[in-house]
């Protein structure tokens, strides 16, 4: 698995249509609020043209990609953190991702109403980051009291984490989402148990439609930069269209080129997204498959073989580790070790983007 994103934005925006557009899920598309009710989910093969050249030396063997989850969850509306629109049972859903993809209408359409009844990708954004900012608020809140039980009850400890609680609470008042504060490590056990919406990672994403970049792209990505993180545009009906119509890679490429893009929105998305978690993707080639991994920057070896394997992190010996482009100029994995070209690595190796390791456990 490579992360979890959740689609949120105003009723309209487009949501369905990206998230069909990046996963090709084909999800119900209505010009109308609410048509979405339910989340929708689905799973994609990360694309990595690494991958593809590793798995072009092995070709006896399967290609096994990371994945991206896509969460398209239902519009936000004013008023979602207290219920309007289903609001609260949308919001919760937004808990269990890794990151938010938060999609902003950047193309004018008379046939789809617009909740506000016009384009103001500010006024939009400021909508949805409120409710988030609310929501969090209210769950802190709850948090808070339970804190000041204890603290009556005579927890000493109870005393110091509720005056570092009470400022984070705070912050959110004024309208400062978490992420962009450094919350005290007194709390940090507390804040994984309420698991606040604004402290997971942002990326916009600005929906342009059919017509490509614009006036209203380009805000969502000034405020984007104000915030911190990265907007991608995406022409979102036309990649929903041709990753419906295209049959095979080639003829995705094909329509793409025809009109005149040069990668899909998956892929900005996936680069983006990796920025955004600060993930490295390493790769290995034992058994009958050639697979990508994809884990933290800092991972040890040990914690990258335990996605393999839980029980690799305790039976860990060493790491036999490869650079990939010395492996693709080399040709072979037998070559690189005839030239001295594998590293044995230890417990304290961090592994690296692009790295392809052989795990030797006990």
């Amino acid at each position: 698995m490579g992360f979890t994103c959740g689609l949120v934005g105003l009723p309209n925006a487009g949501k369905s249509t990206i998230f069909n557009a990046l996963s090709g899920a084909c999800a119900k598309v209505e010009s109308y609020p609410f048509s979405t009710i339910d989340a929708n989910a689905a799973k994609v093969a990360v694309p990595d043209a690494r991958l593809d050249r590793l798995a072009s030396l092995f070709p006896e063997k399967k290609k096994v990609p990371t994945h991206l989850e896509f969460i398209d969850i239902a519009g936000l509306v004013k008023g979602a953190s207290e219920g309007e629109g289903m609001g609260n049972q949308f919001l919760s859903e937004i808990r269990a991702v890794d990151a938010i993809l938060h999609v902003v209408r950047c193309f004018v359409d008379p046939n789809v109403a617009h909740v506000s009844g016009e384009i103001d990708p500010k006024s939009d954004v400021e909508v949805v980051e409120t409710e988030l900012l609310l929501k969090d608020y209210e769950t802190l809140g709850r948090v808070r009291e339970r804190l000041l039980r204890e603290v009556k009850g005579g927890d000493r400890k109870a005393q110091a984490r509720l005056a570092v609680w009470e400022l984070l609470l705070a912050e959110v008042a004024r309208g400062v989402p978490i992420r962009a504060l450094s919350p005290d490590r007194e709390i940090a056990d507390l804040l994984v148990e309420s698991s606040p919406l604004t402290a997971k990672p942002i990326l916009y994403v600005a929906n342009v439609g059919d017509v490509g970049e614009n006036d209203h792209s380009r805000e969502v990505e000034r405020l984007a930069r104000e915030r911190g993180t990265e907007a991608i545009v995406v022409r979102g009906r036309i990649e929903a269209e041709i990753g419906e119509a295209a049959g095979s890679e080639e003829e995705r490429q094909v329509f793409l080129k025809e009109w005149g893009l040069t990668e899909t929105g998956l892929s900005q998305l996936v680069a983006a997204g990796h920025r955004l978690l600060r993930l490295v993707t390493f790769f290995t080639i034992e058994g009958p498959e050639v697979r990508a991994w994809t884990v933290p920057e800092g991972t040890l070896a040990p914690q990258a073989g335990a996605k393999i394997h839980t029980d690799f992190a305790e039976r860990f010996v060493l790491a036999e580790v490869m650079a990939l482009d010395e492996l693709l100029q080399s040709g072979s994995e037998k070559a690189l070790r005839e030239g001295g070209r594998v590293r044995r690595a230890g417990r304290d190796y961090v592994v690296e983007d692009g790295d392809v390791i052989h795990f030797i456990c006990a």
